[in-house]
């Protein structure tokens, strides 16, 4: 048997739209497992919040593992213990959160298993009905960094031309970190070099899988990295334009459907 690794993004691609897993995706999983294929959730969230998912799924199986952050984590569900992390270099960090408060935007970042940020916004709110996590505030966000961050995030909800526009005049902060759009609303900065794409790329060598043998689905625009660097990359339905031009497949179901079921049948068993 060929070995292979199939590598998911978690909301709106393997999730449906109330964050639970359809029984065609959870049986797929679990068929592919079992047959020796080795499956990795990928995605932008806090481990502590994607633990909670894998758990709730009952994925916390053998041959099951996770990239979080965009990349900068990379986390054994079954062993409970991260392989792999990158931080954003402090200065960086506090480069970001010093322009974004002269913008009037809205930032926030993580510390352990919490959410830090100066304050409680609609912002916050909106974040937090996605991602049920735990949060600080503090006076100075900076200052209030006990080490370095795994990622920031500026969040605009009802202008994001506004995030495009602090993207474009801040390109010595893309050169020093790496910065993309995770959804329309979320611009946010990572480690240099770390994407969904740098997380295949090391569970794949972790496992001893060459890349011709994986397999990634993606909605949105920060996992184009991650469709790229599989040999076969497929973005959902539902998923966004860019990704679709990126992608070698799209599938006929949307995530509410059993895309990543379609998936696995397609080109994990089939």
């Amino acid at each position: 048997m060929m070995r292979k690794v199939l590598f998911t993004d978690l909301d709106e691609t393997l999730l449906n739209r109330d964050k639970s897993i359809s029984k065609e995706n959870r049986e797929a999983i679990v068929k592919m497992v079992e047959q020796g294929h080795d499956f990795v959730l990928v995605t932008g969230r806090p481990v502590a919040t994607a633990r909670t998912v894998v758990k709730e799924l009952g994925l916390a199986m053998p041959r099951c593992y996770m990239v979080a952050f965009n990349g900068a984590v990379v986390y054994d569900c079954v062993a409970d213990r991260v392989l792999a992390e990158r931080t954003l270099p402090i200065e960086i960090a506090k480069e970001v959160i010093t322009e974004a408060r002269k913008a009037g935007i809205y930032v926030q970042t993580y510390q352990q298993d919490m959410i830090l940020t100066e304050k409680h916004s609609k912002e916050l709110d909106a974040y937090l009905s996605n991602a049920k996590m735990r949060y600080r505030l503090t006076e100075n966000l900076y200052t209030g960094l006990e080490e370095e961050p795994y990622k920031l995030i500026l969040i605009e909800l009802e202008n994001q031309e506004r995030l495009r526009q602090f993207q474009e005049q801040h390109p010595e902060l893309m050169e020093r970190g790496n910065c993309f759009f995770s959804r329309s609303e979320y611009l946010e900065y990572c480690p240099k070099d770390t994407d969904k794409g740098s997380g295949l790329r090391y569970i794949s060598k972790f496992l001893n899988i060459p890349m011709e043998n994986t397999v990634a689905v993606g909605d949105e625009r920060n996992d184009i990295p991650m469709i790229q660097a599989a040999n076969i990359g497929v973005a959902v339905k539902n998923g966004h334009e860019d990704l679709k031009k990126a992608a070698d497949y799209i599938t006929e179901h949307d995530n509410e459907h059993g895309a990543v079921a379609e998936v696995i049948e397609k080109f994990i068993l089939g």
